[in-house]
C-alpha cells in the first residue's frame, strides 16, 4: 500500500483521470461520474493483468524443464479449486462492470422533467442546425472551412450556446444518414438516426468553449462536420438569443428539409404521386 501511495502521488492530472481530456473535469454534472467509472475499471483490469502475468511467469519458471530431465512431467487432468477460481472470478468481474455501468448509465440517461433549456439539434451532411425551443429561434451552420493557413477556420464553425448551471435537454435528429452528436469534453455522445429522436440530459457546470464533432463516419466530408459549444452566463446566453432574433432567425426548423421523407416514423404512407 505504501508503494502504491508513492506511485500515485507522482501521477499527473492527465494520468489521474485516465488520459481523458483535462477540461472534462467538472464540465457537466455527469463527467466526474464517467471519469470515475473509467479510471476504476482500468485499475481493476490492471490488477487482474498483474496477477495473470505473475502466474504465467511463476509457472514458466517453477515448472520449466531442468537440465537432464527427459520425457513429460506427470499429466494432471484438472485441478478443481483452480477451475472454480478461474470461473468465479471472471464472472464476478463481469457482473461488477455491468452493475456499475448500468448504475451510471441510468443516472446519465434520467430525463429532466422540466429543463431550463430545450434545444433540438439537426445533423446534416456535413454541418449542424440548432433550434432553441424556449426562445423560439434557430441557428444553421456550414461545414468547416479552411483558413489561409490551410487549417480549419474555427470562427466559421456553427456555435451551440448553453447557459451555465442550468438543466439542458437536447433532442437529437438526423436529416439524412446516421451521425453522432459528440461534445468531446462532456465525455458523452449520442447517435443521430433518421426518423428517430434521441435525447441527452445534463447540466453544464463550467463556462468555456468546447469542441464538438460528428463521431460516426457519414460520408466524404465527415471530418469537417465540426461545431463549437460555448457555455456562458445566463446574461450572455440571452444576448445571443436576442442577436438571432435581430437576424430574423425566429421560429423553429422542422423536418421539411429531411432527405428521407418516406422512412418509418415520418408519417409517410409510401404512396407516391404521379
Amino acid at each position: 500500500m505504501g508503494a502504491v501511495t508513492v506511485i500515485l502521488a507522482g501521477c499527473t492530472q492527465a494520468q489521474l483521470i485516465g488520459f481523458l481530456p483535462e477540461d472534462s473535469v467538472g464540465a457537466t454534472n455527469h463527467t466526474d461520474r464517467i471519469t470515475g467509472l473509467w479510471v476504476t475499471s482500468w485499475i481493476v483490469l490492471l490488477a487482474v493483468g498483474i496477477v495473470t502475468w505473475v502466474l504465467i511467469i511463476w509457472a514458466a519458471v517453477v515448472y520449466r524443464r531442468r537440465k537432464g530431465q527427459t520425457g513429460f512431467p506427470v499429466q494432471l487432468r484438472y485441478n478443481m479449486p483452480i477451475e472454480i477460481f478461474y470461473t468465479i472470478v471472471p464472472l464476478i468481474l463481469v457482473i461488477g462492470f455491468f452493475a456499475f455501468t448500468v448504475r451510471d448509465q441510468t443516472e446519465i440517461e434520467q430525463p429532466i422533467a422540466d429543463p431550463d433549456v430545450q434545444i433540438e439539434v439537426y445533423g446534416q451532411r456535413w454541418s449542424w442546425a440548432f433550434n432553441y425551443a424556449h426562445e423560439d429561434v434557430y441557428e444553421v451552420g456550414i461545414q468547416a472551412q479552411e483558413g489561409e493557413s490551410g487549417q480549419v477556420d474555427t470562427d466559421q464553425l456553427p456555435v451551440l450556446y448553453l447557459p451555465v448551471d442550468e438543466t439542458v435537454e437536447i433532442k437529437i435528429e438526423s436529416r439524412d444518414v446516421i451521425h453522432s452528436f459528440w461534445i468531446v469534453d462532456f465525455l458523452y455522445k449520442k447517435d443521430m438516426i433518421p426518423a428517430r429522436s434521441n435525447y441527452m440530459y445534463f447540466t453544464p457546470l463550467k463556462e468555456g468553449e468546447y469542441d464538438g464533432k460528428c463521431a460516426e463516419l457519414c460520408g466524404e466530408y465527415h471530418s469537417r462536420m465540426l461545431f463549437t459549444v460555448k457555455v456562458v452566463s445566463r446574461e450572455e446566453y440571452d444576448e445571443q438569443m436576442a442577436l438571432l432574433r435581430e437576424k430574423g432567425q425566429t421560429g423553429q426548423l422542422d423536418s421539411t428539409y429531411d432527405l428521407n421523407q418516406n422512412l418509418p416514423g415520418t408519417g409517410a404512407t409510401g404512396e407516391g404521386e404521379n
